[in-house]
C-alpha cells in the first residue's frame, strides 16, 4: 500500500501573543505514516496535540520544523495546497467553525463549487451526502436553526461532497446522539471499506477506537503508543496514565483480574466478553442470585411512584408546556409539546434524546431564557414570569455546551465575580464566595489573576462553571457538560457535580448523549423525542427498556448491554449500570471476597 500521510520529525509551536506569555509546543517531533485505505484513530488528553496534528495534515498549519506529506505532496508546497485540501478533508470538533452558508444545501455545495464541479453534478453530490448523514429533509433549513448534533452532520456532509481520498475527523461525533454516532461510524466504515477512503478519527470514545486498524496515542505533543486496538487496550495502566481509558468491557475484565478472577486475556469486543462471562458464570452448580437495589435507588423509585408524597420536595414543576420557534413564519417549528415534568430537590436528573428532540429548548425554560408559548413552569415556588423571573434566575444556573466560550473578562477573578458584582454584595462576601467555589472545583488560587484565555481547556471549563456556581444556585443545569473532554477530564467534572450534589445539596440536571455517564451519575432520567417526554423513570428502569430506547435513536451503556445479552441457565441477571455494579454481581455469584481470590 502507498502512504496517504507521512510526517517526519514534525514540530509546531504556538507563538506567545506578548512578552508576558510563553509559547506552547503543541507537536513535538512526530514521525509516523498512515497507509492509503487504512482506518486510524488518534487518542489523547485535551491539549496533547491531536487537533494541531490534524491541522498540520490538512495544511491549515505548516510545521515549524519537519515535513508533512499528503498523497505525495508536501504541505510546504504553497502552490499545491488546494490540491492537498481537496485530497484530505478535515471535519472540526465544533461545526460552527466550519458552516459558512445560509442554507444547509448551500453549505454542503460550498466545497464542490470551489472545486469548479458542474452544477448538475453538485446537485447529485449534495443529495447523496445529506442522505449519508440522514439530513436530506433539512436541505432548505438555515444552519443556525439546527441543533449542535445536526450541524455536525452537515459539516461531515460538506466534506463528503468533495469526494476526498482521506477524511480527518477531529472529535466530529462528540455532539451526536448514540444512534447518530453509530450511523456516522457506519458511514465512515463503508467509505473506508467500499471506497478505500483513508479515515483518521480523533476521538475520546473508546468504543469507536476499537474499530480502527491502528491507534495512535498522543501525550505532550508526542506519540507515546501505537498499535492495534488490542495491543493498545491491553496496556490499561499505560492508557490511564495518559488520561484516557479503555472500553467498559475491557475495564471490567481488568478489574476482575485485579481482584483475583483471572481472565487470561483482556477482551476488546462484546463477543469476546460474552464468551468470557459465560466461562465465569456458566457453571451448572451456580445458584440463582439477585442483586439488591442500593438505598438511593429505592428512594428514587419512591420519588417516581409517589408524586404526592409530602416527604419529597419538588423543586421544578412543569405543566402542559408548549414552545414554538418562529411562530407564523415559513420556518415555524414546534419544539416542545405537552411537557409535564417534576424534578425533586437533590435529584441527579438526566435528560436524554436524539439530536433535535428538544432537550436544550426545555432546559432554557428552567431559568427563563425562553418563555412558554403556553403552560406553566415553577422553580422552588417561583413562576418564570413577571416580577418573580429575576429571583428565579438566581436559583437556576445554566451552563451551556462549551461553557469556556462564555469567558470574556481580563482575569479569572473578574470573570467569576461578574454576576456577583450585580448583587451589590460587599467585597469580603464576594471574596468568600469565590474562594469557597474555587475550592469546590479544584481551581488553584494563583490562577485568579491570570487571563482566562491563558488556561488549558479543562481549566477554562472549570472557571466558566465557577462563574455560575458562585451565584449559589439551588439548581445547576449542564447541557453536554463533558462534550469534547477526554475521559479523565470527564471524570473530574462528574466528581465536582457529585460533590455539589452531596455536600451542597444542589439539584443537578444534565443533558448528555453519553449513556455511560448518565447511568453512572443520574438517579432519574427523562427521555425526549420530537419535543415531548416519552419516558421518565429511575435510571435503572429506563435502561431496562433497550428496545424502546432504540426507537428514539438512543442506546444503553456498553456494560448494561453486556449483561442484557448474557443468558446463563439458572442465573437471574439484573440490570447492571456500571462497572462497579458488574463487579459486585460477579463476585457475589462466584462467592469471591472483596479482597480477591478465585473460587
Amino acid at each position: 500500500m502507498s502512504e496517504m500521510i507521512k510526517t517526519e520529525d514534525v514540530y509546531y509551536e504556538y507563538m506567545a501573543q506578548n512578552d508576558d506569555e510563553i509559547g506552547v509546543q503543541a507537536v513535538n517531533g512526530i514521525s509516523m505514516s498512515i497507509e492509503q485505505g487504512s482506518f486510524v484513530v488518534v487518542l489523547g488528553r485535551n491539549g496533547s496535540g491531536k487537533s494541531t496534528l490534524a491541522r498540520l495534515m490538512n495544511g491549515l498549519l505548516i510545521p515549524r520544523k519537519g515535513t508533512v506529506v499528503v498523497d505525495g505532496i508536501s504541505t510546504n508546497n504553497h502552490e499545491l495546497i488546494w490540491e492537498i485540501r481537496k485530497t484530505l478533508g478535515l471535519v472540526f470538533q465544533n461545526p460552527d467553525n466550519q458552516i459558512v452558508a445560509t442554507t444547509v444545501e448551500e453549505d454542503v455545495a460550498f466545497g464542490p463549487e470551489n472545486l469548479g464541479i458542474p452544477p448538475d453534478e453538485i446537485r447529485v453530490m449534495v443529495d447523496k451526502s445529506l442522505k449519508m448523514v440522514d439530513m436530506e429533509a433539512y436541505g432548505n433549513y438555515s444552519p443556525h436553526m439546527l441543533s449542535g448534533g445536526q450541524k455536525q452532520r452537515i459539516a461531515i456532509a460538506g466534506i463528503l461532497a468533495m469526494n476526498p481520498k482521506c477524511i480527518v475527523l477531529d472529535e466530529a461525533t462528540s455532539m451526536l446522539d448514540p444512534v447518530g454516532r453509530k450511523e456516522v461510524m457506519s458511514v465512515l466504515r463503508s467509505l473506508n471499506r467500499d471506497k478505500g477512503i483513508t479515515i483518521v478519527l480523533i476521538t475520546h470514545r473508546m468504543d469507536e477506537a476499537v474499530e480502527a486498524d491502528q491507534i495512535l496515542v498522543m501525550e505532550s505533543g508526542r506519540i507515546i503508543l501505537r498499535g492495534t486496538p488490542r495491543q493498545i487496550f491491553e496496556k490499561v495502566e499505560s492508557v490511564r496514565r495518559a488520561g484516557l481509558d479503555v472500553p467498559q468491557i475491557t475495564a471490567l475484565a481488568f478489574k476482575l483480574d485485579q481482584i483475583g478472577i483471572k481472565t487470561d486475556y483482556l477482551p476488546v469486543t462484546m463477543e469476546e466478553m460474552i464468551k468470557l462471562m459465560k466461562r465465569f458464570l456458566g457453571d451448572s452448580h451456580i445458584t440463582t442470585k439477585t442483586k439488591k437495589a442500593p438505598l438511593d435507588k429505592l428512594k428514587s423509585d419512591e420519588a417516581v411512584l409517589q408524586d404526592n408524597d409530602t416527604t419529597v420536595n419538588p423543586i421544578i414543576k412543569v405543566r402542559d408546556l408548549y414552545h414554538t420557534y418562529m411562530p407564523g413564519s415559513t420556518f415555524e417549528r414546534k419544539a416542545l409539546k405537552d411537557i409535564n415534568l417534576t424534578i425533586y430537590a437533590g435529584d441527579r436528573f438526566g435528560i436524554i434524546g436524539q439530536t433535535g428532540s428538544g432537550k436544550s429548548t426545555l432546559v432554557q425554560h428552567f431559568n427563563g431564557i425562553l418563555k412558554p408559548g403556553s403552560g406553566t413552569l415553577e422553580v422552588d415556588g417561583l413562576k418564570a414570569e413577571g416580577k418573580e423571573l429575576k429571583a428565579l434566575r438566581r436559583k437556576v444556573g445554566l451552563i451551556f455546551q462549551y461553557p469556556e466560550h462564555q469567558l470574556f473578562e481580563e482575569t479569572v477573578y473578574k470573570d467569576i465575580t461578574f454576576g456577583l458584582n450585580k448583587l451589590k454584595l460587599s467585597q469580603d462576601e464576594i471574596k468568600e464566595r469565590v474562594f469557597h467555589t474555587i475550592d469546590l472545583l479544584g481551581i488553584a488560587p494563583e490562577l485568579l489573576e491570570k487571563s482566562p484565555f491563558e488556561l488549558s481547556g479543562g481549566q477554562k471549563r472549570r472557571v466558566a462553571i465557577a462563574g455560575v456556581l458562585v451565584m449559589e444556585p439551588k439548581v445547576l443545569i449542564l447541557d453536554e457538560p463533558t462534550a469534547g473532554l477526554d475521559p479523565q477530564g470527564s471524570s473530574e467534572v462528574f466528581k465536582i457535580l457529585s460533590n455539589l450534589n452531596k455536600k451542597e445539596g444542589t439539584t443537578i440536571v444534565i443533558i448528555s448523549h453519553n449513556m455511560e455517564e448518565i447511568a453512572a451519575f443520574c438517579n432519574r432520567v427523562a427521555v425526549m423525542s420530537e419535543g415531548g417526554i416519552v419516558m421518565c423513570d429511575t435510571t435503572e428502569n429506563i435502561f431496562r427498556r433497550e428496545d424502546e430506547l432504540q426507537k428514539y435513536n438512543l442506546d444503553i451503556p456498553q456494560i448494561t448491554k453486556l449483561f442484557r445479552e448474557l443468558t446463563i441457565p439458572g442465573l437471574k441477571i439484573p440490570t447492571i449500570l456500571t462497572i462497579d455494579e458488574a463487579v459486585d454481581f460477579i463476585t457475589e455469584v462466584l462467592n469471591v471476597p472483596a479482597g480477591g481470590g478465585s473460587k
